[in-house]
């Protein structure tokens, strides 16, 4: 009887998705994940130094259900970088004044200029989304938003703008959790909102909206990126590696830096009853 090579390369592919799957699986340690995690912050530095120096202009969408993980993702990919290029942009709920303009107006404004990042935590999604599930838009509203925000995005990457839109997919029994954490730790609980327990049991019509969504607006020019969250710290790390090969950066050459030596001691400090703060720690 012959060797079957098919069967060969059949158990060993099996093997690796097995393997993968496993590792995937384990914890990641938080050693594994701040070195990880660091060497990703430096990777960002040096994107942020080629936005400024080639005047770049970055939009960073970031979608998904309330508990998904955003905030926290979010928070790793700024957290080494300028506020002042790294923008976060977390709208609260429109004014009136603003409910009767061009529903993506408000958004516009705060669309990226050379030599910024622009990351949205929510966006003009929120149509597709919170808004349709809640009832604060209607189907006529729902439509036009839909069949006119590839247009709207098209003209955006147009413009120069590199658009990327991540959806922070979560499980229910891992929501279930992390809602379940914003009630009980006193840490969490000012992420807990009135929407998110009204919310809570409309897993399927937030189902519905997003696969919808999907379909009307994952384009070639503004794709859909879908990142599992399950785990917090590898939706981090897939997340930010994942935004980095999606931009064309480069190193930019930096001048080297040497302290120049100072002296200390020409002025005379005076005693002064400085209120210095309690040191319990």
């Amino acid at each position: 009887m012959g060797f079957d090579m098919s069967k060969h390369k059949s158990k060993a592919t099996q093997g690796k998705i097995e393997a993968t799957a496993k590792a995937a699986d384990a914890k990641l340690s938080r050693k594994d994940y701040e070195q990880q995690l660091n060497d990703l912050h430096v990777e960002l530095v040096k994107l942020q130094q080629w936005v400024v120096a080639t005047g770049a202009k970055v939009a960073v969408v970031f979608e998904g259900r309330d508990g998904a993980g955003k905030g926290g993702t979010i928070k790793a990919l700024t957290e080494r970088v300028s506020p002042r290029v790294f923008r976060v942009v977390a709208l609260p709920a429109p004014t009136e004044r603003e409910k009767s303009q061009m529903y993506v107006q408000r958004y516009i404004r705060h669309l990226p200029a050379a030599g910024e990042v622009v990351i949205f935590d929510r966006s003009w999604y929120n149509r597709a989304g919170v808004e349709r599930v809640m009832g604060f838009c209607d189907e006529t509203q729902l439509k036009k938003f839909l069949s006119g925000t590839p247009l709207f995005e098209r003209n955006m990457v147009d413009s120069g703008i590199i658009l990327l839109k991540y959806w922070l997919e979560v499980s229910p029994e891992e929501q279930e959790r992390r809602l379940r954490a914003r009630i009980e730790d006193g840490r969490k609980t000012w992420k807990l909102t009135a929407m998110d327990i009204k919310s809570y049991n409309r897993w399927d019509a937030y189902t519905q909206a997003r696969d919808e969504m999907f379909e009307a607006t994952d384009t070639p020019w503004a794709s859909w990126f879908v990142a599992r969250s399950e785990d917090k710290k590898r939706v981090r790390l897939n997340l930010i590696s994942h935004l980095l090969q999606q931009i064309p950066y480069e190193q930019i050459p930096q001048p080297k830096v040497k302290l120049p030596k100072r002296k200390i001691g020409a002025y005379k400090a005076t005693h002064y009853p400085f209120k210095f703060i309690a040191e319990p720690f």
